[in-house]
């Protein structure tokens, strides 16, 4: 009987599951992050995070590479920049939605009431 679809198992060795704990366990870097990057569920580092955290995967030392940990503060400033900037282009947008809408209805004491009005 054929299964339908391919089936992805990966099967993870502890120095693979340690560094990718201690990757996430950097300051300013989200689990969201490190699983993107290490193209793996969420979930499962959170998993390896709490089987870490009970002695199930112990690993020598994981060493981190000083290039990879400062890619991943890095990404994290770029994003929290990306953040700001799409908020600041929202609040732009509706400025000038604002304006457009204030210039196509003029108010009411900018309106002249009869050709014979003046202004004194």
């Amino acid at each position: 009987m054929a299964r339908a679809g391919p089936q992805k198992i990966a099967r993870y060795d502890e120095q693979f599951k340690a560094t990718a704990v201690k990757l996430s366990s950097l300051p300013g870097v989200l689990i969201q992050d490190v699983a993107a990057a290490l193209d793996i569920h969420p979930f499962m580092l959170s998993l390896w995070r709490k089987q870490v955290r009970d002695g199930v995967i112990v690993a020598k030392s994981a060493k981190l590479d000083v290039h990879t940990a400062a890619e991943l503060k890095r990404l994290r400033v770029l994003e929290r920049q990306h953040k700001v900037l799409k908020e600041e282009h929202e609040l732009l947008k509706k400025a000038i939605r604002f304006a457009s809408d204030r210039k196509r209805k003029p108010s009411n004491s900018s309106k002249q009431t009869g050709p014979n009005t003046k202004s004194h």
